[in-house]
């Protein structure tokens, strides 16, 4: 009994010493975002069923779908990366179950033969290129390149490998053709004068000889 007060008593200095409470703390598990939840309605049938709508709807105003892996990625970079992407392009981590139900019968039911383990789905509206120039930093950002490459993707019914994806992000996006076409517009009167003021210039001639009949 001495002994254990002895030893209590200890520990309790020790606390007061270093400021620290002497206390084992387990590390929190990283959590994943899912869509529903592990119990209540989430897994009810008309939750289910719910759930499927949902990603029905952002089916139907996709543009393109692809898939990646889920397992890995914290809460914090889920954030980060659904901050990254394009605005209309949803993320989001979907059951296979969930998401074979909501591809059957659509463009986009040959995704079925990537529903195998935990994938974080795109759903883009427009800006395809963007999104997938927001995946390749993300994962080279963070130093998972070699474990989280493109699993595949769906485009107007088509399947394509991750070869395929990668090839399409190398188009331009959205912001990249908007700055292309205002470079255009904005060379466009440039060029017209120089073709006016070009002295062997037809139009210029022309211009000259209108000028030349009014003044007469």
């Amino acid at each position: 009994m001495v002994r254990s007060i002895l030893l209590l008593s200890a520990f309790a200095a020790a606390s007061a010493f270093t400021g620290v409470p002497l206390v084992s703390r387990t590390p929190a598990k990283q959590s994943q975002l899912y869509m529903g939840g592990a119990s209540g309605y989430a897994t009810s049938l008309a939750g289910k069923k719910e759930k499927v709508e949902r990603v029905k709807e952002l089916l139907d105003t996709s543009q393109m779908i692809f898939t990646v892996p889920a397992s890995s990625l914290t809460v914090a970079q889920s954030q980060k990366l659904r901050l990254a992407v394009p605005e209309g392009t949803t993320v989001s981590v979907i059951k296979n179950t969930i998401m074979e139900r909501a591809v059957s019968g659509t463009d986009y039911e040959t995704a079925t033969s990537m529903l195998q383990g935990a994938n974080m789905w795109f759903f883009i509206e427009e800006d395809i290129g963007g999104t997938i120039k927001a995946w390749n930093a993300f994962v080279k950002e963070n130093g998972k390149k070699d474990t989280h490459s493109v699993l595949g993707g769906v485009m107007e019914g088509q399947f394509y490998d991750s070869n395929g994806v990668d090839a399409i992000g190398k188009l331009p996006s959205k912001d990249e053709l908007y700055a292309k076409i205002a470079g255009s517009i904005k060379a466009v009167p440039t060029k017209v004068a120089r073709v006016i003021k070009a002295p062997n210039s037809k139009l210029a001639r022309a211009i000259k000889l209108a000028t030349e009949k009014e003044q007469e």
